[in-house]
């Protein structure tokens, strides 16, 4: 199954995405987010696609709420969970760092996980219990950094509280921090070691479902700001505290939650 997941991603890259490329109108949803035609009709190939390959509840990032709680619901026993275009402001705007997510869900929690920036070549995948690896070769690709003072950092600063943004920007406990805005793929370059520490205050299942496998079968930790188990809570937003070592993980984690301000705080 995972030789027929990548090869129809590649084949959506290549048919759908990249005749595309820099090439479409930007359009926004009703929450603001952008999309592009060609969101539009890659999710539609993949869709397809997938089913094919095998016939369970597939959710895609450009359905409606509606269609994708639905496809949640009934997707317990299988569920294809899709993200066209990753990284869709880096696409429009001319940026090689975005790709196509896919991943298969059972029972709420990733199998299988497949992640392709098809500008790089870079091709990301993992099976549960197989390992993770980028273009056959095993992840991770760098020895693993143990110290926070040291490490680099990828940080989407626009999902954080106010409180624990405002320490980051004066006061970060690491070396240096990046933010390259596709989720997937920052999770596969934390998985490669190219960065240690990962940061993000709240994702939808198709922005971690393929990297969060991916990270994990990498070695690597992960857990969210308010529960160590990081699958438990609603998979409509899920935060991501993360890192390949597991005594930098430990140094992140209570760094980052000393620092966080929960919702219910800062809506007072």
């Amino acid at each position: 199954m995972l030789e027929q997941v990548i090869a129809a991603v590649k084949e959506v890259a290549q048919e759908e995405i990249m005749p595309r490329y820099m090439q479409v109108v930007r359009k926004l949803k009703a929450d603001g987010s952008l999309y592009t035609e060609a969101d539009l009709i890659a999710q539609d190939a993949l869709l397809d696609k997938l089913y094919r390959i095998y016939p369970v509840a597939v959710m895609g990032e450009e359905m409606t709420d509606q269609q994708q709680h639905a496809q949640w619901e009934a997707g317990d026993g299988g569920l294809w969970s899709v993200d066209p275009i990753d990284g869709t402001s880096n696409f429009f705007n001319g940026l090689p760092f975005f790709g196509i997510s896919v991943a298969l869900m059972r029972k709420g929690r990733s199998v299988l996980g497949v992640i392709y920036n098809p500008v790089t070549k870079e091709l990301f995948y993992a099976e549960k219990g197989k390992g993770a690896y980028l273009n056959g070769m095993p992840l991770p690709l760098r020895k693993r950094q143990t110290h926070l003072r040291t490490a680099i950092a990828n940080v989407d600063l626009k999902r954080l509280d106010p409180k624990l943004a405002g320490k980051i920007a004066t006061y970060p406990p690491y070396a240096s921090q990046r933010n390259y805005g596709a989720c997937a793929l920052e999770w596969c370059y934390t998985a490669a070691g190219y960065f240690d520490l990962y940061l993000h205050g709240g994702q939808k299942p198709w922005d971690y479902a393929a990297g969060s496998l991916i990270l994990e079968e990498a070695g690597g930790f992960m857990c969210g700001f308010d529960q160590d188990d990081y699958w438990a809570g609603s998979p409509w937003r899920r935060s991501v505290i993360a890192a390949l070592d597991p005594v930098l993980f430990a140094q992140w984690r209570d760094w980052v939650r000393a620092h966080h301000q929960n919702d219910e705080v800062s809506a007072v």
